[in-house]
């Protein structure tokens, strides 16, 4: 296949669809198997995302493994290759992504899968900002995380003992780009899927 940014690659960070255990803040207003058929929608939207303008390779980064028939059934149906997720926090995990991709490709971008406003073109502008040497690339959130990062090298101090699933995260981000003098460029602000209210926002989107 040939890709318009062949030395980069897309990883996408996903649960696996277990009743429970996935989108469990919008639960009792879903059940949790109407929780995990969401999950599965929104995972399958942001694959069709990813691979349909043949930007660049695409990983998808399992857990907690790659074995589950979604995962599966997702690498037979495009064009992807899974790999597990390792690390004993979501920073860490991370991390170990980065150093994983960078080892074969110049450029790489990470994101979820529960982002409905993030576009092919929110992509193509990631890789292009990466590509003009800035060294880190990020689309914040509304609700003060980000959906989207990307290195064209690890940068560990960006991962490391910050506050996950808080409203400080990208604050916190911004801070430290600063103080470790990383030109970066962000994306326009997006939103993604947590609770109640965005699930609201979601079917009327």
């Amino acid at each position: 296949m040939t890709y318009k940014y062949p030395d980069a690659v897309l990883m996408i960070f996903c649960k696996a669809p277990v009743p429970g255990q996935v989108k469990t803040r919008l639960i009792p207003q879903l059940t949790a198997g109407q929780a995990a058929e969401l999950h599965i929608e929104l995972s399958t939207k942001t694959l069709q995302r990813a691979v349909q303008s043949n930007l660049c390779p695409v990983q998808l980064w399992c857990a907690p493994a790659t074995e589950h028939p979604f995962f599966t059934e997702s690498a037979a149906n495009y064009p992807l290759v899974l790999r597990q997720q390792q690390g004993a926090d979501l920073g860490e995990r991370m991390h170990h992504a980065f150093c994983s991709a960078l080892a074969d490709y110049s450029h790489a971008l990470l994101m979820g899968c529960d982002c409905p406003s993030l576009t092919g073109q929110d992509l193509e502008q990631a890789l292009a900002a990466l590509n003009q040497k800035n060294e880190v690339v990020l689309a914040p959130a509304e609700d003060g995380g980000y959906v989207l990062i990307g290195f064209n090298r690890p940068q560990p101090e960006l991962f490391d003992n910050m506050p996950w699933g808080t409203s400080r995260v990208l604050d916190e981000t911004r801070d430290r780009i600063a103080r470790h003098r990383l030109r970066h460029h962000e994306l326009r602000e997006q939103w993604d899927l947590d609770t109640p209210k965005d699930l609201e926002r979601y079917r009327q989107h």
